[in-house]
């Protein structure tokens, strides 16, 4: 019978460390390089045992490279090692330092869409920039919000049925960014509020307008205006996105006296909900202009 080796001999300690409730279940290369280095010596394991002979031995238990591949060129391929049944929501945090689920798969997280995705929203921001709005032009408006919205190409498939987005967003010192428990899994996502506030800055991330509409509805009685609104001008955005966040809750049922206080931002120049947009109609309330479908849309408020 063949000798055990020392790694073998301390193989059920090992286990028992990554089975920790407490630990992730998606881990790079360093994640695994750490777990050695801090049990290396209560394992008894050699010196000269090394990451690679580490992870040799665990993808005989349970261990699972996967690698991913960008649809951009430019963007390098990254790797990451699954402990037993981590979901697709874990693995697509795990693929940047402090990253966060976002936009429509906050929304589903945060229970404001019963629509499963599959298409999973991660964002890590990017560093700080200066920001000098100077005065807002109706004109500088107009062009921007006449041609298609800007996405990212940071585009991934993970497999058959999910894909993963990494959106370069705006540096905010994660703000309204909680820790929850998600089928069994420990996840980083923006809370509603700021959900709320993502989807609204780029509905095609959320599945569109009319899937923002619905998040809307899902949150009347969740979510809280007065966070909302220091959230949004922590975010200082240079458009009047409350106009538009007004309006959905107007078409989502809210109370007056929450969406009215949107209106105290101040409306000095119309605005869009969405870029692009080729039959609209204009809402004067909000300043506003939507897709003319949206009064066929319905309101289930």
């Amino acid at each position: 019978m063949p000798r055990l080796s020392r790694i073998d001999i301390a193989g059920p300690d090992i286990i028992k460390v990554l089975n920790d409730a407490t630990k992730k279940r998606v881990h790079n290369l360093s994640d695994l390089a750490q777990i050695l280095a801090a049990n290396r010596a209560d394992w008894r394991l050699a010196a000269r045992t090394t990451t690679a002979d580490f992870i040799s031995f665990l993808e005989r238990k349970s261990l699972k490279a996967v690698k991913i591949d960008f649809l951009h060129p430019g963007i390098r391929s990254i790797t990451r090692y699954i402990w037993k049944n981590a979901s697709p929501l874990e693995f697509a945090q795990s693929l940047k330092d402090k990253a966060y689920l976002s936009h429509g798969t906050a929304a589903f997280v945060n229970a404001l869409t019963d629509q499963l995705p599959k298409t999973l929203y991660v964002n890590h921001e990017q560093s700080e920039k200066g920001h000098f709005p100077g005065k807002l032009l109706q004109q500088n408006i107009d062009k921007a919000f006449t041609s298609k919205q800007r996405q990212t190409q940071a585009i991934a498939k993970y497999t058959d049925d999910w894909q993963i987005v990494l959106v370069n967003g705006k540096q905010t010192g994660q703000l309204g960014v909680v820790s929850v428990d998600f089928q069994g899994a420990k996840l980083r996502v923006t809370g509603i509020e700021r959900t709320l506030i993502d989807i609204v800055v780029r509905p095609a991330y959320a599945g569109g307008v009319f899937q923002v509409l619905n998040a809307y509805r899902g949150a009347k009685d969740r979510a809280s205006i007065a966070t909302l609104l220091v959230t949004l001008k922590a975010l200082n955005y240079t458009y009047p996105y409350h106009q538009a966040i007004g309006f959905y809750m107007q078409r989502a049922g809210y109370d007056p006296k929450r969406y009215n206080r949107l209106k105290t931002l101040g409306m000095e120049n119309d605005f869009y909900l969405a870029h692009d947009l080729r039959e609209k109609l204009y809402d004067k309330e909000w300043r506003l202009y939507y897709p003319k479908d949206f009064e066929n849309f319905g309101d289930l408020s």
